[in-house]
C-alpha cells in the first residue's frame, strides 16, 4: 500500500518557521490528494492544509489560512508545509495524510496517515 514518512518538525519561537516534508512511497497510482491534520494535548484531530495531487488545488483551515503553504514534488512524490508567523496555538503533533479524495482529508477521514512529527512553539 501506501506509506507516508513526516520530517521537519521541531522547537521554535512564536513568529519563527519550519518546513514540514511527508515522503509517500509504496503503491501511489490511487492517491489523488495529500494534506496534514494535527492534533493538541487534549484536543480533537484538526484538519489544516490539504491539495490535489495533479491538480494543484488547495484548501486550508482558517487557523492557518495566510500563514501556511501546502505544496507537492509530483517528481518526488513529496509534500510540503511551509509554515510561517508560528504561534503557541500551532504547538502539536502533525500528521500527514493521503486519500483519493479532498473532501476525506479535510473531514479527517483520509485513508493513510503518517507517524506524525512534533511541533512545538514557545512563546
Amino acid at each position: 500500500q501506501l506509506q507516508l514518512v513526516e520530517s521537519g518538525g521541531g522547537l521554535v519561537q512564536a513568529g519563527g518557521s519550519l518546513r514540514l516534508s511527508c515522503a509517500a512511497s509504496g503503491r501511489t497510482f490511487s492517491r489523488t490528494a495529500m494534506g496534514w491534520s494535527r492534533q493538541a494535548p487534549g484536543k480533537e484531530r484538526e484538519f489544516v492544509a490539504a491539495i490535489g495531487w495533479i491538480s494543484g488545488v488547495t484548501y486550508y483551515a482558517d487557523s492557518v489560512k495566510g500563514r501556511f503553504t501546502i505544496s507537492r514534488d509530483i517528481a518526488k512524490n513529496t509534500v510540503y508545509l511551509q509554515m510561517n508567523s508560528l504561534k503557541p496555538e500551532d504547538t502539536a503533533v502533525y500528521y500527514c495524510n493521503a486519500d483519493s479524495s479532498l473532501s476525506d482529508i479535510v473531514d479527517r477521514a483520509a485513508d493513510y496517515w503518517g507517524q506524525g512529527t512534533q511541533v512545538t512553539v514557545s512563546s
